[in-house]
């Protein structure tokens, strides 16, 4: 699983730009652009030996659809046996029939603006959408803009702080009411309320205001020149709810709406019903602006089982038309794209980075009502030098080469996309030697069990959670072996997807209640800009940026680290409009985590999907969702 980092701010050259595509291209690397690899049958090579074993679940196929009933035949003179089901139309909306989809971590509520997981916002992104998105080589596209704001078309300003978009005409909601610039509007009170606790306000709080000019023309205006007047209603971070079904639902009745449970939008689908954690039934909407499409007139999105079930049921069994997130064992998935031959894998670099994030305050320690308080310290993790040790004794290279393959890198970095911000300054090492003398010098001895203790006398013991995932639990066995050797007892929690990454603040083993001593996931790069990303480790307000029980657990620092030089560099990126100095800022931030360890970056992965060869349509593009032109898809 992943986190989704939704809203950022773009690098702005000559204080405005007009596409990512410059912007990427000033990171001295092309755009990515997803990798189809055709699955031929081969011989398979003999995978690695596995670290833990593993048994893998089947995934939980979903109920066929009803068929139709027969028609009755037409009065004549003799009884005739009904008539044939006539079969539908080679092109036209619905003509493809039924699209199976397996996202094996299952979406817990179809809201983007209360999303927290990434398959939250990827089943969100198949009803809502967003002003503009971004083609596989970076470019903007427009989706409910008309066009992509410029100064030519009067759309930027000259000073820098506003943006302007005129919208499409005649684009409807499914429920057949008109989209207009109110809806826009409505969105970003909508997520800016405090009281509403959005998951997604990181991206709008460099905006002052946002105002409907007419029906189709919608006025950004930014607090200060914005580098990244793109991140507000852009991307997968960017969609755009109705204000009509949601309006009632302001602020501390956020999570009240029925909409999170059935939501529509202007996209090409709208949910049939929903079943959280488990299922997502579509059907086609049929106000979508081109009535030819979508071409599946019903959507089935299942989730549970496992990342190598999910594999399977594309590879091998064809049970499934699409795979979301397939972080499984190089080795095994090698040798099912070899010998399946029944899918076609795809991949793009540049997901985003899995990490270990170590929290700051005290699991174990409950503070009106509330564990793991701003108003408890950790016994021994706030010290940078046991971070730094625990940090010494994981093995990424063992980790990137037997586990990742051709999926990850090994990286110590926690930003690397776009590369230009990804720092040369850092660097990783195994080093248990190294580790254990930080410990002894720090006056951390080991007790008559090998297991330290701290100078206080509070026993060593670190409870390490991460979802359930095959390949996970091999990541924590490795991580789990070089910290009992440096003598830091280990306890790992695996948990259900759907709980860990859950938006529901009643649940209390969610990566935002944080509730152990470390977790691990991968957090992803949903804009050009890393600020949404990043947003993980600012503290500016402590109020919001914070997750807390007050707050509904939705700030994006659920580490509760407060640091002045980070937050120092982060404000400096997010205003600086040269994109050399930028990146120097965000490199400058990256190196205040890495170097004070409060996060270790592991594996710089690849998106790694599947799609069934029964399907076309399939594209990965930079900083969206995968479904995000899932309307095109068809029959091949």
């Amino acid at each position: 699983m992943a986190i989704k980092r939704v809203g950022r701010r773009g690098v702005l050259a000559g204080g405005l730009a007009l596409s990512a595509t410059a912007l990427l291209a000033a990171c001295a690397a092309p755009a990515p652009t997803a990798t189809p690899v055709s699955a031929k049958p081969a011989e398979a090579p003999k995978p690695a030996a596995p670290i833990v074993a593993a048994p893998a679940a089947a995934p939980t196929r979903p109920a066929e659809a009803p068929k139709p009933e027969p028609t009755k035949p037409v009065a004549a003179p003799a009884p005739t046996k009904p008539a044939a089901v006539a079969k539908p139309a080679a092109t036209g909306r619905g003509s493809a029939g039924t699209l199976k989809v397996l996202y094996w971590q299952g979406p817990t509520i179809l809201n983007p603006a209360l999303s927290v997981g990434t398959k939250d916002v990827h089943a969100s992104r198949l009803v809502c959408e967003p002003l503009m998105t971004f083609d596989a080589a970076g470019n903007f596209v427009p989706v409910l803009a008309a066009e992509v704001p410029s100064k030519s078309n009067g759309g930027l300003s000259e000073d820098g702080k506003s943006v302007t978009y005129k919208l499409k005409k005649d684009i409807k909601w499914a429920d057949g009411k008109p989209f207009t610039a109110d809806d826009v509007v409505f969105t970003y009170k909508f997520i800016i309320d405090k009281e509403t606790a959005s998951t997604q306000v990181g991206g709008y709080t460099e905006l002052d205001k946002v105002e409907a000019v007419d029906p189709l023309t919608v006025k950004l205006t930014f607090k200060a020149p914005a580098p990244g007047w793109f991140v507000p209603f852009v991307g997968e971070g960017g969609q755009i709810i109705p204000k009509h079904a949601l309006e009632q639902y302001m602020g501390a009745k956020s999570r009240e709406a029925p909409f999170n449970l059935k939501s529509f939008g202007t996209g090409p689908f709208m949910v049939d019903s929903f079943k959280p954690g488990d299922s997502v039934i579509y059907v086609a909407n049929p106000n979508y602006r081109d009535p030819a499409k979508p071409a599946f007139g019903r959507v089935e999105m299942k989730g549970g089982g496992d990342a190598v079930s999910a594999a399977r049921a594309v590879f091998q069994t064809a049970e499934y038309d699409f795979a979301w997130n397939l972080q499984v064992e190089w080795a095994v998935l090698d040798e099912l794209i070899k010998t399946g031959g029944k899918g076609t894998l795809l991949t793009l670099p540049g997901i985003g980075v899995e990490a270990i994030h170590f929290n700051m305050t005290d699991p174990n320690k409950e503070v009106d009502g509330e564990k793991s308080s701003l108003k408890s310290k950790h016994p021994f993790l706030t010290d940078k030098k046991v971070r730094e040790a625990l940090s010494l004794a994981i093995d990424r290279d063992t980790m990137a080469k037997q586990l990742y393959g051709e999926t990850g890198v090994a990286t110590p970095n926690v930003l690397t996309t776009p590369p230009k911000v990804n720092s040369k300054a850092t660097k990783y090492t195994l080093d248990l030697a190294a580790a254990n003398k930080i410990l002894d010098d720090a006056g951390y001895k080991k007790g008559a069990d090998g297991i330290r203790v701290t100078p206080d006398g509070v026993k060593m013991k670190v409870v390490f959670a991460t979802s359930i995932n095959s390949l996970r639990q091999k990541e924590q066995a490795l991580i789990k072996d070089g910290w009992q050797k440096i003598g830091v007892e280990t306890e790992l929690k695996a948990i259900d997807a759907g709980v860990f990454f859950a938006s529901d603040p009643g649940k209390p083993d969610t990566i935002g209640q944080f509730p152990w001593d470390a977790q691990m996931f991968t957090s992803t790069f949903g804009s050009p800009s890393p600020e949404g990303y990043m947003k993980s480790w600012y503290s500016g307000d402590v109020a919001r940026d914070i997750a807390q029980k007050a707050n509904k657990w939705s700030g994006d620092n659920r580490q509760r680290w407060i640091s002045a030089d980070f937050n120092k560099a982060f404000d400096a990126a997010i205003k600086e409009l040269d994109p050399e100095k930028s990146a120097a800022l965000w490199a400058k931030a990256n190196d205040v985590v890495v170097n004070e360890f409060v996060s270790i970056p592991l594996i710089d992965r690849k998106r790694v999907d599947a799609y069934s060869k029964r399907i076309k349509g399939p594209m990965l593009v930079p900083f969206d969702s995968d479904p995000w032109n899932m309307g095109d898809w068809t029959v091949a």
